[in-house]
């Protein structure tokens, strides 16, 4: 008896089922007293039925035949504890999202309790209430398919007249709460991607429609925030700032990426109502403008935001026809949506002379190299590059030609607006939903698709394709594409009055325009050398891969303009040989060559859009973390010459129709000779380390004090091996005459070795660091502050028994760095062309 009474009961019977449907049968009112036992049945029968849904279909039957779904409805009914209704939609979600059998699923759905549910007066100001309430949409959700989802629609005529989940659901679309708002995003998407026609039709008409209307509301809202935190930032962002626009970044991305999901459930009315809301409430009235127009006020868009916005946009939501009316934008004459006609490029200053006269292009200045192009409705002149960056446009009667501000901002544009330029233009090109003949309108069709395109035409019988293939390069392109039906499309539809003055053009002067700017590009020297990187790959994306078709004129411009930049670069390369950093100089550039040569033959670009919202060329001691005269600084000024240096030397290369090596091509190390101090002190190819022992034989002892009133003896030496070098401080090995025991070693290279002036015996040292931490830092630059104390150049002052020994170690120290220089200027003496 008493074993009996003590036997755990085993609550997964039919039994228990029974006696839980039957006690809650018997409430009429839920209370303090037995709201206990109501969410404690509630949860209970909830187990048995998933349990009975994979084990035993007597468990569903009974379910079904008590109408226990009516009981749930009764008791939200008569409960007014917000515990209960929690526990219920608790309940219900775990029901749904368990049961595994399709009959099971029909049943629950085939009655109007779970309509009864979903439109239930919840008190929704209780926040864990509303969370439950979602959950339990989503559920329901999750279990749609092309039958079930007509069990939860009303209709009438074959047409759906209600759809509760869905009008919910919806109402907390813009919720405050990010959770609550992803839920409500994946019950939409799953119900889309069912395919049902008819409810398809339910949602993309009014009110419903309305939903897709207020997603790009809500998504123009967070574009103007991110401009608002964008603008004022511009020169000095700090570590809130940064944090705030990576955050409001991601926001804008997230909603991109949900925009495209629903687009890609394939129901046409709805990408055809995200499309035009999003061009006539965001991209034609406050992105296209922001480009061509001064930003006056905090209202208006900045450039730099914009360029942003438009990569994203075109990246992620694949919309073919909002892709092509935006590149058919930007081509055309554009007066109707520019505030003011009369605007200037924001950020750009017009600095060419308007009386400059047309001067034709043809093949006689191709040959001549001189880059200046007749567009008959634009003049783009290419000065000599060697004493002007920019190239100068004279935009007469397409002055709203937003290509042109495209062009323009590579030019003249700051580093900012370069790389959105840069990031817009390599955008369209790897945007698959585009039409060749806008990409080439734009400029910036590869020239092996374009020779691929003229050729197709000319195989099937186009005289225009063959005539083209086979003519000068002046010759027009006639068939446009698709271009003149989105040109039509702009006018039509979106009542956009624009004129595209340029149709019947050859496309290669367009393609000219860009070729232009990117040339003049590589000659600026106020652009951070991971911009000019973004230029190579376009580049290099635009161009064919020999030398025999080249254009004539870029390939004289490439050799000529850019060489002289390139003679540059060299000499400050010359300059770093004999710097603060010669050690770490030759694997700098070996590194940084790989990378480049990666970066520029990569099928997309190194760095997405977000990098155009934060300055590129700004270095750690310009915003003083770091102090200026520095070795940390000096090493960023370093990795920056020789990123430079890299991308002009690739282009030289690439420019002769040459395939570009893995490896810079640098001398081999050489042999080092016998009567140097590192043969006389012993040293094998690996160098000094710690508690090793060296032949002292030119050392010079020396006194120094690392704490304060703790001063120690040792021996000093200057040594180099090849391209690496060291301070040495030994200690003194008392049973063995002339030999020491390694204590300290620091770098050669950057110490400044600096006699006191008024000590004669003291020698000054700067201690550098032994490699340097520019790639963390450069990967979290918010991290710099903190690390700042760490990147403090140390300070030795060397104390010699008298003036001559002090004298003799800065001797050994000078030639030691000019012994570890001359190897470097020597392995990179192949690199740098010997000046004529």
């Amino acid at each position: 008896m008493w074993f009996s009474f003590w036997r755990s009961k085993d609550r997964f019977t039919l039994d228990e089922l029974r006696y839980l449907t039957d006690q809650l049968m018997k409430i009429q009112v839920v209370n303090e007293v037995n709201k206990d036992f109501v969410i404690e049945a509630l949860r209970s029968i909830a187990e048995l039925i998933t349990y009975g849904d994979q084990h035993d279909a007597n468990f569903f039957e009974f379910f079904m035949e008590k109408q226990i779904m009516g009981e749930f409805v009764r008791i939200l009914k008569i409960s007014k504890n917000v515990i209960v209704s929690v526990q219920l939609l608790q309940t219900m979600s775990i029901m749904i999202q368990n049961l595994k059998s399709d009959h099971s699923i029909y049943y629950l759905f085939s009655n109007e309790h779970i309509n009864a549910l979903i439109t239930y007066s919840f008190d929704f100001r209780n926040e864990e209430l509303l969370s439950y309430y979602i959950s339990f949409l989503r559920a329901i959700s999750g279990k749609l398919n092309k039958n079930t989802i007509s069990l939860l629609v009303k209709t009438q005529n074959e047409d759906v007249v209600a759809f509760p989940l869905y009008v919910e659901a919806i109402r907390f679309a813009f919720h405050e709460e990010g959770m609550i708002r992803t839920a409500v995003r994946a019950l939409t998407l799953n119900i889309y991607h069912v395919g049902d026609v008819v409810v398809n039709k339910y949602i993309s008409s009014n009110p419903h429609a309305d939903y897709f209307l207020n997603l790009v509301k809500f998504f123009r809202e967070h574009c103007i925030s991110l401009n608002g935190m964008v603008s004022p930032t511009t020169e000095s962002q700090g570590t809130e700032s940064t944090s705030s626009i990576f955050s409001a970044v991601d926001e804008i991305e997230d909603n991109l990426y949900y925009l495209n999901d629903v687009v890609s459930a394939g129901i046409p009315d709805v990408g055809n109502l995200i499309t035009d809301n999003m061009l006539k409430m965001l991209i034609f009235p406050l992105l296209l403008p922001s480009l061509r127009i001064e930003v006056s006020d905090a209202k208006k868009f900045g450039s730099v935001t914009s360029l942003y916005l438009l990569c994203s946009i075109l990246r992620i939501l694949k919309i073919k026809d909002m892709a092509n009316t935006i590149a058919a934008a930007l081509i055309c004459s554009m007066e109707v949506i520019l505030p003011n006609s009369e605007g200037k490029v924001n950020g750009f200053k017009e600095d060419h002379d308007e009386s400059d006269e047309s001067v034709r292009h043809d093949d006689d200045n191709d040959e001549k190299g001189r880059g200046d192009l007749d567009c008959s409705s634009m003049i783009v002149s290419l000065p000599r590059l060697s004493t002007s960056s920019s190239i100068q446009h004279n935009c007469c009667s397409s002055a709203s030609v937003l290509r042109d501000a495209l062009i323009s901002y590579i030019t003249s544009g700051d580093d900012m607006q370069v790389v959105g330029s840069l990031s817009v233009l390599a955008t369209f090109l790897q945007t698959k939903e585009l039409d060749e003949s806008m990409l080439d309108a734009l400029g910036i069709l590869p020239q092996r698709k374009q020779h691929k395109k003229l050729l197709l035409k000319a195989l099937v019988g186009e005289d225009s394709g063959e005539e083209q293939l086979f003519a000068s390069e002046n010759s027009k392109d006639a068939g446009d594409g698709e271009l003149n039906i989105y040109l039509q499309r702009l006018k039509d539809q979106y009542e956009v009055s624009c004129s595209y003055q340029e149709v019947g053009q050859s496309p290669r002067v367009h393609r000219f325009l860009v070729l232009d700017a990117l040339i003049s590009l590589f000659c600026r020297t106020n652009i951070s050398a991971d911009t000019l990187w973004a230029g190579g790959w376009l580049l290099r994306q635009l161009l064919p891969y020999s030398e025999t078709e080249f254009n004539t004129r870029h390939l004289q411009s490439l050799k000529v303009f850019c060489y002289e930049s390139f003679k540059k670069c060299c000499s400050q390369l010359v300059e770093e040989q004999r710097g603060t950093w010669p050690d770490l100089l030759i694997q700098v550039l070996c590194d940084e060559w790989r990378k480049c040569k990666r970066a520029i033959e990569a099928s997309s670009p190194r760095k997405e859009p977000k990098s155009i919202l934060f300055p590129t060329n700004k270095s750690s001691s310009s915003d003083g973390v770091i102090p200026s005269e520095s070795s940390f600084a000096a090493g960023e000024t370093m990795y920056e010459r020789v990123k430079v240096f890299v991308l002009l030397h690739q282009l030289q290369v690439f420019s002769a129709g040459k395939s570009l090596p893995d490896q810079p091509p640098i001398l081999p190390p050489s042999d080092f000779p016998e009567t140097s101090r590192a043969k006389s002190a012993g040293l094998n190819l690996i160098g000094p380390k710690l508690s090793t022992e060296l032949n002292l034989v030119d050392a010079v002892g020396c006194r120094i004090a690392f704490e304060r009133g703790k001063e120690r003896q040792f021996s000093f030496l200057a040594i180099s091996m090849g391209a690496s070098g060291w301070i040495i401080l030994a200690e003194d090995l008392p049973h063995k005459p002339q030999y020491g025991t390694v204590r300290v070693v620091a770098p050669l290279a950057g110490c400044k070795p600096r006699i006191d002036e008024r000590h004669s015996r003291w020698l000054h040292l700067r201690i550098r660091p032994s490699t340097l931490p520019l790639t963390e830092t450069a990967k979290n630059a918010a991290n710099v502050k903190l690390k700042s104390k760490s990147l403090v150049d140390g300070r030795w002052t060397l104390a010699f028994r008298d003036e001559a020994s002090c004298k003799l170690a800065l001797t050994m120290i000078l030639e030691e760095i000019d012994l570890q220089c001359s190897e470097v200027e020597r392995r990179l003496m192949p690199l740098i062309p010997v000046e004529d």
